[in-house]
């Protein structure tokens, strides 16, 4: 398949795509700065097989659940070939591609503007579809848990299902929102809403037709990363690389919060930063989001040690990163109790005894946090 790779209306560059999906051509490249960022290795030389990365990467992950019904059904031979129905467009960025020959522009057919079907949605859902249109950015949603975008009163918002006995992760979210916002966090607002008795977590998308996320994990592809540096500094150093500002502030609050939560997923395609789609100019650090995987979501006992992500394995290991805790005020956390059992009680699977066994739980990681702030 011969294609424009587009970049909102303006043309990147021609590409030719594999049956397999991947890019295995690229011609008649007009703007190198708008390639995506992980088509470069370290920003100087460009790879086909990134590009192709780059590309699977905007598709569904395999493990989803009801994956390969849902592209039975939609008439897909793989999660990439499904992203193929909709110009490969999203709701997180602004690339897509055009097939060669088709006369289409971005401003009609961008799902920030314009509406999308509900049938691919529907289906990943497990449910049966009013149709056969799957023109939607549910095929180019990236992460495991089911999921769908909607539209409400004229905005986009992303509905995200819990898993396993408990399915707690959506009102995972919603305390983790509710700390972030006691606590001054620049984060994603995440509100519950329930479909046929399963409940889901419901945020509004915070990328707007003129901003892109552009996660961590391309970000520190910008740099070769030397032995001597750890991690951390090897990001901040990418970001020094781009101009992005206040990095390891908004580092800080966001290990701080995830050590609160005891959040096991933090991986770098699990937080980043927004870039201007029109200048390329970087606005800074993305709204804390995706914090589902935590509170000891899958296990049986509350405040038992879980691992973490990305800089540390362990909690206790990765706090210790945070260069300025000066900020946190555990007084703003007062109360906070009796908001948690109230939200973890509203689910059908949790049971009575976890909703205050999580509360209690939150309080002591905030005092070990303010503990180390007053040593500091």
């Amino acid at each position: 398949m011969r294609c424009e790779l587009m970049h909102k209306n303006i043309s990147v560059a021609d590409v030719e795509i594999n049956e397999d999906g991947s890019i295995v051509k690229l011609r008649n490249l007009r703007d190198w700065r708008r390639l995506p960022i992980e088509a470069w290795i370290y920003g100087k030389l460009f790879s086909l097989t990134d590009f192709s990365n780059w590309r699977y990467g905007r598709s569904i992950p395999e493990r989803r659940p009801r994956l390969k019904e849902a592209l039975h059904k939609m008439d897909a031979a793989s999660p990439v070939s499904l992203t193929d129905k909709c110009f490969g467009l999203s709701l997180s960025d602004q690339y897509w591609f055009r097939p060669e020959g088709v006369e289409v522009c971005w401003d009609s057919v961008n799902f920030f503007t314009n509406g999308f079907s509900n049938d691919a949605g529907d289906i990943l859902l497990g449910r049966e579809p009013s149709g056969a249109d799957f023109f939607s950015p549910d095929n180019t949603t990236d992460g495991w848990l089911p999921k769908r975008w909607i539209i409400a009163d004229g905005k986009r918002y992303l509905m995200k299902a819990g898993s396993g006995a408990f399915r707690q992760e959506p009102f995972n979210e919603v305390i983790a929102s509710l700390l972030a916002e006691r606590l001054g966090i620049s984060h994603t607002k995440y509100s519950l809403t329930f479909d046929d008795k399963t409940p889901y977590s419901l945020c509004e998308n915070f990328i707007t037709p003129d901003t892109e996320l552009i996660p961590a994990y391309q970000v520190i592809r910008a740099v070769k990363k030397s032995n001597q540096d750890s991690f951390l500094k090897h990001l901040l150093r990418c970001c020094d690389k781009f101009g992005i500002k206040d990095a390891q502030a908004s580092i800080d609050r966001m290990i701080a919060l995830d050590y609160i939560i005891a959040n096991e997923d933090r991986h770098y395609n699990n937080f980043g930063f927004i870039r201007d789609a029109e200048t390329l100019r970087w606005r800074g650090f993305a709204p804390v989001y995706d914090c589902g995987t935590s509170l000891w979501f899958s296990a049986a006992r509350i405040g038992e040690v879980v691992g973490s992500l990305p800089f540390r394995s362990k909690h206790e290991e990765q706090i210790k990163l945070a260069k300025d805790l000066s900020w946190f005020d555990i007084t703003k956390l007062d109360g906070i109790e009796d908001e948690i059992i109230e939200i973890l009680l509203k689910s059908p699977d949790i049971g009575k005894w976890r909703p205050d066994a999580v509360a209690r739980e939150i309080v002591r990681r905030a005092e070990r946090l303010e503990s180390r702030r007053a040593r500091k």
